[in-house]
Formats: C-alpha cells, sequence, structure tokens
C-alpha cells in the first residue's frame, strides 16, 4: 500500500483535536537522544539501488542464528524444522485463510484446525483444546480466566515460572482484580503454597525457567485439596520422555507452540496452546472446532460453543480472544504428525543426553558450577560463571556462539544454557572451548 501524505491543513486539525501545537510537541515524550535531529543524510541523486546495497552492508554488521551456533533458550527453542512443514503450511489455501465463520465454505481449514486441536489433546492427555491462542503468555493469562469464579480470586504462581509470564499475568491482573502471588521454590523448584478457600489456581512451569523438574504431582494436590485449579506451563517437546499434565493432575495446559514447526523469527509469530478437562469446556477461550455429520451422513466441521460472549458482555466476559493463529496452529499439526510418537521420544532422548553432556563438559571449567546441582533438568539448565553472563554471551559471538541467556534475575553472574537435537558433540565440545576463552 502507498504511502499518502497528510496536507498541512488536516496535520493541523488532528494536532488541535488532540491539545497540541505542533508535530515536534507531539514527539516530546521520546528521549531527545533516540530523536532524529536532522535529515537523514542521504546524498542528493542517489538511487533506490544504491540505497538498499548500503543498507544490506549495514544489516551485514549484524549477527543472526543463521551465522551462529545457538545455546539460547529461554523461552523460545533453535529446534530442527522438517522442510515438508512449511511446504505444506505455506500453500496458498492456508496462508490466505481467515475466520471460517461460513462452515460450507471453509471445511478444508476447519478439518486442519480440528486435527491440531485432537494433537493438542493427545499430547497433553487432556479432553478438549481450542484452535489455539496468540503465545504461550497469552494462554496463561486465559487459563488464569477460566480458573477464577466470584468466590475465588487470587493466584497462585511457583517461583520457577518465567518473570515474564508472570509480568503478563501481572499486567492482565491489573484489569481483572488480581495481582499474582510468587510463591519461593525451594533450590529451584517446589514450594509449599498456602492454598486458602480463596484462592483460584496454582501456576507451575514444568521444566521450569531454570530447566529444572518440578514436582507436578505434589504441588497439583496441594492445589486440589485447596480447592483450585492445578494450571501447569509445559514444553511440548518434553512429552516423549517427560508424563503428559493429564497424569500429573494437571487442570488446564497452557504451552508456548513455537517449537512445533514455527521459526524463531525475531520474537514471532508464535502459538499458543490450551487443553483442559471437559469439565471446563464453556469457559475455553477462542474458538472450538467441532466434528459432525451432514444430511447425507458425510463427515463435516464447524465452530462449535461460541459463545462470542466478548460482543455481548464486553469488559465483563471470561475472555475477549476473538480469533486464534491458524497458520501456525496448521505447521505445529504438520510438524507432529511429522514426527510420530516415536520421533518425539527420540527428540526428547537426545535433548536431554545432549544438555547433559554440554552441562557436564561446561562445569569442568574453572569458576563454572551449575546454580542447582541437585535438580534434574530436561534441555535447559543454569550455570554459574566468573565473570557477568552479558559479558560472557558477547564474547561467545565473537567466537560464533550464541552461548544462552543471562538470566539477571536469579545474579548477574548466571546464564542459561538451552541445548536441542540439532546440536551436535562438535558443537558443545566448541562451546567449550569458546567458554574458556571467554573466561580466561
Amino acid at each position: 500500500m502507498k504511502f499518502t501524505p497528510h496536507t498541512g491543513p488536516e496535520i493541523e486539525e488532528m494536532l488541535s483535536a488532540i491539545g497540541v501545537s505542533s508535530l515536534d510537541e507531539l514527539f516530546e515524550q521520546i528521549p531527545s537522544t533516540v530523536r532524529l535531529d536532522g535529515p537523514l543524510g542521504i546524498p542528493e541523486g542517489v538511487s533506490e539501488l544504491e540505497i538498499v546495497e548500503d543498507m544490506g552492508r549495514l544489516a551485514a554488521r549484524s549477527r543472526h542464528l543463521d551465522d551462529l551456533v545457538c545455546f539460547a533458550g529461554a523461552g523460545a527453542y533453535d529446534h530442527f524444522i522438517p522442510s515438508v512443514v512449511w511446504a505444506l503450511a505455506g500453500r496458498s489455501e492456508f496462508s490466505t485463510s481467515y475466520t471460517p465463520y461460513q462452515p460450507e465454505l471453509s471445511q478444508g481449514i476447519l478439518q486442519a484446525l480440528f486435527e491440531f486441536q485432537s494433537v493438542v489433546c493427545e499430547l497433553t492427555g487432556l479432553e478438549v483444546s481450542n484452535a489455539s491462542l496468540y503465545d504461550g503468555a497469552t494462554a496463561l493469562v486465559e487459563a488464569v480466566n477460566m480458573s477464577r469464579t466470584a468466590g475465588r480470586g487470587r493466584v497462585l504462581v511457583s517461583e520457577g515460572v518465567d518473570p515474564r509470564l508472570v509480568d503478563t499475568l501481572r499486567t492482565y491482573g491489573r484489569g481483572s482484580g488480581y495481582e499474582p502471588e510468587v510463591f519461593e521454590a525451594i533450590e529451584g523448584k517446589g514450594g509449599s503454597p498456602v492454598v486458602d478457600d480463596d484462592v483460584a489456581a496454582v501456576v507451575v512451569q514444568h521444566p521450569n525457567v531454570y530447566g529444572i523438574l518440578e514436582p507436578v504431582s505434589e504441588l497439583f494436590t496441594v492445589a486440589r485439596e485447596g480447592g483450585a485449579r492445578a494450571i501447569q506451563m509445559f514444553d511440548p517437546l518434553s512429552l516423549g520422555v517427560l508424563a503428559p499434565p493429564g497424569e500429573l493432575g494437571t487442570d488446564i495446559a497452557v504451552a508456548e507452540g513455537q517449537s512445533l514447526g514455527n521459526h524463531l523469527a525475531f520474537g514471532g509469530p508464535y502459538l499458543g496452546l490450551i487443553a483442559a478437562r471437559m469439565a471446563d469446556v464453556r469457559r475455553m477461550p477462542g474458538r472450538i472446532v467441532g466434528e459432525t455429520v451432514d444430511l447425507d451422513g458425510a463427515p463435516g466441521y464447524v465452530l462449535t460453543l461460541q459463545a462470542r460472549e466478548q460482543h455481548i458482555r464486553r469488559e465483563k466476559a471470561n475472555s475477549n480472544i476473538c480469533t486464534n493463529q491458524t497458520l501456525m496452529a496448521i505447521a505445529a499439526t504438520i510438524y507432529l504428525a511429522w514426527l510420530g510418537p516415536d520421533g518425539l521420544a527420540e527428540l526428547g532422548r537426545q535433548c536431554a543426553a545432549k544438555a547433559s553432556y554440554a552441562a557436564a563438559k561446561l562445569t569442568e571449567l574453572p569458576g563454572v558450577s551449575l546454580l542447582h546441582p541437585d535438580a534434574p533438568f530436561f534441555k535447559e539448565f543454569a550455570l554459574r560463571v566468573p565473570k557477568p553472563a552479558d559479558q560472557v554471551v558477547e564474547g561467545l559471538v565473537e567466537h560464533g556462539y550464541l552461548g544462552g541467556v543471562a538470566f539477571p534475575r536469579a545474579g548477574d553472574d548466571v546464564l542459561l544454557v538451552a541445548v536441542t537435537e540439532r546440536r551436535t558433540r562438535e558443537q558443545i565440545d566448541g562451546l567449550v572451548a569458546a567458554m574458556e576463552s571467554v573466561l580466561a
């Protein structure tokens, strides 16, 4: 779409309507240090071709994932994506489809979403899923919304939950009338939540933000005995080797689905997963696709249980989610179908084995140790390093490694390292050598 500039009188009219006298005054809230003071400095007579080439040279000064061996995680992971995933998901009938309100015209996309829901239910061991949410963080918010009732409004969150997820809950909670209450995780896991009769939900991440495996069943037994809902934030690709949420006593399971065939893509678009027990189907947010039969007895698919309450109850609605991440959900479905149960288990075993090897080799370096040495982990672990972790990350980039994510909440010397099935022994040994050089 071409840009059409506003006329001078139109600009003056808009500025007058919002009570400012000039464009400079409009932008005064932006710090002067980041505002452009003067023209762009493009010489006269330079062609578009020359400008694009110059910008390309500038962009090449930045390092990206294709240049670096990735050991970063903290919620977004460098898993292998088979070419078949986007060869199929990228077909025009998928990439251009939107809201399937007319089922007679949308059977293909509705069936694809029904299959996605079925896969999520099979993966989690729970009974009902929806057609996806925006990302893992908003999926967690929706799970909390499902749990809160008139008499139960408090939300207890384990200290092992990613603090960015807690911040998201805090942001949404301001409007909904709750503040997430964080309970201590002893040595990086577990804890003793006090579940009073006004507590709506207990939230646990497993594996947690440190990569550690939580005693989920114990924590959720406490939640159920207190009458609260048990909400688990899970890693979809851990479920080939770890028990599914449904077996752990989880009432509502949520996840970030980026690792299911979706690229890192500078942070999005990603994919939110949510699954629950059938008792909560009427409180499930967003869209649910159901399977039925037509007048001739042939299978058919429709949007079902659609209260559309956000249009009626407005700010009092249980959820205001009106859409979903169809394209990312289709990619996730294709990815999991390609992987299959055996492939999922093998992927999980590779992640766990390679992470264990990396942790053992890295902690042989002087001054490097596990933050929680006695806690079991899946594919990610937290290290203490003898230099500020952000400096270590920067130093490793110079050696060709994206060596982890600094985690200042646990200390300036704490580094989160993730190891997926993509990493080889040679790459892990190379990271160890690079780390030794950076720490010298």
